[in-house]
């Protein structure tokens, strides 16, 4: 979504792939985006999709262009994202024809984006008012040398 105003994806619209991704995972976010009535204007993205293990990225290949076949979706959105320097990956060679350069983004210009959209309405989110600063945000990240001790 190429505009400022853009929301963020929401949580069934990315997958994080690494080498435990299952092909069960992939799977589903596939036929969410080509399936018939999934639309709804969302963008289906696959992040690090060059970690996938070689049998899970052959699924994807499988899965993705039997349901792009059968679907009657014209204009699905599905992003398939992969690190340039992996040479080696299989999803970036069962992919090669679909390949476009993502435009850079600056650090800056991303986080004044991240900014804007990771802003709690006041009175909305008791949690992340007890954060004291100067812009409520819905993500933070608490770590704890002691593990489980209520997080």
């Amino acid at each position: 979504r190429n505009t400022e105003a853009a929301p963020l994806p929401s949580y069934d619209e990315v997958l994080v792939c690494t080498p435990d991704t299952e092909e069960e995972e992939v799977e589903l976010l596939v036929r969410r985006a080509l399936s018939p009535g999934c639309q709804d204007q969302k963008i289906y993205c696959l992040l690090g999709a060059d970690k996938l293990v070689y049998k899970v990225s052959k699924q994807l290949e499988s899965h993705f262009f039997r349901l792009v076949q059968s679907s009657s979706i014209p204009n699905y959105r599905f992003i398939i994202f992969c690190n340039a320097k992996a040479h080696n990956s299989y999803v970036i060679t069962a992919f090669d024809a679909y390949k476009v350069t993502f435009p850079c983004y600056t650090k800056t210009e991303i986080q004044t984006y991240l900014k804007m959209h990771l802003k709690v309405p006041s009175g909305t989110a008791p949690v992340a008012q007890a954060f004291e600063e100067p812009y409520q945000q819905n993500v933070k990240f608490v770590f704890s040398e002691r593990a489980g001790m209520g997080k």
